[in-house]
């Protein structure tokens, strides 16, 4: 059966500040460093062979792969960064503190803005600097695919293509992957492959530090999730 690990990037400097970080490219805070080599010890214990990585084009994310490659002696693997695993973009509200955003805007807005599936955030002007468009990173990207902010919802309709394009024909040829990416990518890929409720998938929490280890069917339907460090694993998926 292939093998799909999915792993949060570390802890962040702007997660240690407590401000909406989106499409930010900010580095892992010393915490951040140690979770992700904890993820690479983890999942050396587990004796896998890996065939292939994916990452976003996010630094806190590519650093926490190279750690984690750097923990299992395999940094020659090969790795394939994508924008399309870029962590929820938070449009006008990247870069504020969360505390102060709830007290401008009020508590209820602001958990609208980070937990329901379908309501973004303020979206910023296609001419804002801080726009993806302006971001040579992006310069291949049709600037009509690039957000100016995103509710979870729209981040899976921008997750999709790589499972269809990359990920699930990997899969299918019996690679096993390593994806190391953000907390609203992973969940847009656990929402798809578990198929998790609108409802339900605003109350599911991708941890730091601790790879999600799916075993799948040949029709790409989990047979077997586990989390590697089961004393932060939390409630599983619910596998269909």
């Amino acid at each position: 059966m292939p093998v799909l690990v999915m792993v949060r990037h570390g802890e962040s400097d702007w997660n240690l500040q407590n401000r909406f970080t989106g499409w930010v490219d900010v580095d892992l805070s010393e915490t951040g460093v140690a979770q992700a080599r904890l993820s690479g010890q983890l999942l050396k214990a587990e004796g896998l062979r890996l065939d292939l990585a994916y990452t976003s084009v996010l630094r806190r994310a590519i650093r926490t792969l190279w750690i984690m490659l750097d923990e299992l002696d395999m940094m020659w693997l090969s790795q394939a960064p994508s924008w399309r695993l870029n962590e929820r973009h938070y449009g006008g509200l990247q870069g504020l503190n969360k505390a102060e955003t709830a007290a401008k805007y009020g508590d209820a807005q602001v958990h609208t803005w980070r937990r329901s599936y379908d309501v973004p955030p303020p979206s910023l002007d296609p001419d804002d600097p801080a726009h993806p468009r302006h971001d040579p990173r992006y310069r291949d990207v049709p600037p009509d695919l690039l957000p100016g902010g995103e509710s979870l919802a729209i981040t899976l309709d921008r997750v999709m293509p790589i499972w269809d394009e990359r990920l699930a024909p990997d899969l299918r040829e019996g690679r096993n992957l390593l994806v190391a990416a953000h907390g609203n990518s992973l969940r847009a890929l656990a929402k798809h492959l578990f198929a998790i409720s609108d409802e339900a998938i605003p109350t599911l929490e991708i941890p730091t530090g601790n790879p999600l280890l799916v075993e799948l069917g040949d029709d790409l339907a989990p047979r077997q999730v586990r989390y590697l460090d089961g004393k932060r694993a939390g409630p599983l998926p619910t596998i269909r």
